[in-house]
């Protein structure tokens, strides 16, 4: 099963980030097969890491949970939180490592699949995901890489998204992102 994990860093640990830099990377090579989708979220100017994405295949959500738990960051205590959702991913391309993208998190009251055909605004994104319940029968949300970091293109995607969704109780977030990863 594919799950999509992001752990946000608690305040103040850029330092410690680089200090254990090479054991994150450690613990990340024993999952490179495993891992769809990777990155770190950065602030709005690109300059600080704000958290983490991995999606991963993994045997189940205890499987999940120990990949985020074991990962030396969180075992350090310079993540503050961590999500882990069952991912279905509808659109995958090739996501560049020479600039930056933008990672928009919907999420929205359980919906049946089969709401959801096509792919909103699917030429400017190189990812998309649905996030499913435990069972993987409901999307519970969704989760992009839009292809830039310009404002006024994201914002068209989610409203976009939005129209598309049209869910009162739907949050949507974005964070600047980048492709992660070794090489």
């Amino acid at each position: 099963m594919l799950y999509c994990i992001y752990a946000e860093d608690a305040p103040g640990v850029e330092d410690q980030l680089i200090e254990l830099g090479e054991e994150h990377w450690s613990y990340m090579d024993r999952f490179a097969d495993r891992l769809v989708l990777r990155g770190p979220t950065l602030s709005e100017d690109g300059e600080e890491h704000t958290g983490s994405l991995h999606v991963v295949e993994v045997a189940d959500r205890a499987a999940a949970e120990a990949f985020a738990t074991q990962e030396p960051y969180w075992r350090s205590g310079l993540y503050g939180a961590y999500t882990a959702d069952r991912i279905v991913v509808r659109q995958q391309t090739e996501i560049s490592r020479e600039s930056d993208a933008t990672l928009v998190t919907a999420r929205w009251d359980g919906r049946p699949l089969g709401d959801f055909q096509e792919v909103p605004g699917q030429d400017a994104l190189a990812f998309f995901g649905l996030l499913l319940d435990d069972e993987g029968v409901r999307s519970v949300g969704c989760l992009a890489v839009v292809r830039t970091v310009e404002r006024k293109d994201v914002d068209a995607l989610v409203d976009a998204l939005t129209e598309e969704i049209a869910d009162e109780g739907m949050t949507v977030e974005t964070r600047r992102w980048c492709r992660g990863g070794r090489s």
